[in-house]
């Protein structure tokens, strides 16, 4: 048997010991502070994920009867200033994006640092993973600009077909064009989820025991993947299991509380600080998931073996 291929690891098992560290973190004692610190490295480590960014319908031209040489003329005389417009909102977004990357980059071993040390703490993570958190971002960045250009390429040779082949005004081509770009776009968005989601499931925790880059996490993972394909395939398939049950978990509180429950939830960060206990569990889990293959990939038992006295101590941020 491979040394990475373990004799008993288990999806179910997990779920236990993850709602116990929850209980540990959260409720014994519970204590307000606490919370609101920990809860803002989730928010840091979530900064960006779960909202999308709205895009300003544009209505038909206005005024003019409607005309499309009016709207023609209009573009044509301020061309290049729409231009101008377009480029700053580009570069804006561009830039936002970027920062967000980077805090939550960050974040992420902020929030597990917290959750393998039952410490409510933001100074110290902050700056001890300086190094890891960037590594992380630059991968991070890197994955996006390849992700862009994938999406990117796919969705041009949408539009050419769709120009050269739709000319004749049937229906048929362009049906097809879209089936097939429809085909394309489900694996490829599959592949990247997976990825980001092997990413913040395992690999960060591998950097954060290792003290590595995030190659040297990604290296050290795909060993592990190589060897046990079958097991990380149920895990993705039973995470999407946990998912629909804790959806069914919030509708229901948001139904109960007749729709209050969703307003308090979309405020950032206090929204964050209340769905503490889901995102605690959730990371927990894929952390007790992970070291089921090796003490070499025991987060808990490194957050022990480097505790103090007073590790479980008050809340400090």
């Amino acid at each position: 048997m491979n040394d990475l291929q373990r004799p008993h690891v288990s999806v179910i098992d997990p779920i236990g010991t993850a709602i116990e560290r929850v209980k540990l973190i959260l409720f014994n004692p519970f204590e307000i502070e606490k919370w609101f610190v920990i809860g803002f490295c989730a928010w840091l480590a979530f900064l960006g994920e779960g909202g999308g960014l709205g895009g300003g319908g544009g209505g038909g031209p206005s005024g003019g009867g409607g005309h499309p040489g009016d709207f023609k003329g209009f573009v044509a005389e301020h061309l290049a200033i729409i231009i101008t417009v377009v480029v700053v909102i580009l570069v804006i977004g561009f830039t936002i994006g970027i920062v967000l990357t980077w805090l939550s980059s960050r974040g992420r071993f902020m929030f597990l640092h917290c959750v393998a040390k039952n410490k409510a703490e933001v100074k110290v993570p902050w700056r001890q993973y300086r190094t890891q958190g960037n590594s992380l971002f630059l991968f991070r960045v890197a994955l996006m600009f390849i992700g862009l250009f994938c999406f990117g390429i796919l969705i041009a040779g949408g539009i050419v077909f769709g120009i050269v082949f739709g000319r004749g005004g049937s229906p048929g081509p362009i049906i097809l064009i879209v089936a097939v770009f429809i085909l394309l776009l489900i694996p490829l968005a599959i592949i990247f989820g997976v990825i980001g989601k092997f990413l913040k499931d395992f690999v960060v925790p591998i950097m954060y025991v290792n003290n590595s880059t995030c190659m040297e996490g990604w290296s050290r993972f795909r060993s592990v993947l190589s060897a046990n394909k079958g097991r990380f395939a149920l895990y993705i398939l039973f995470q999407i299991v946990i998912g629909m049950a804790i959806g069914a978990i919030v509708l229901a509180a948001v139904l109960v509380t007749c729709c209050c429950a969703a307003c308090i939830l979309g405020i950032p960060y206090i929204g964050t600080v209340l769905m503490l206990p889901i995102l605690v569990f959730k990371r927990s889990y894929s952390l007790y998931y992970l070291g089921q293959y090796g003490p070499e990939f025991d987060v808990f038992a490194r957050a022990q073996d480097e505790a103090a006295p007073d590790e479980f101590g008050p809340a400090v941020v």
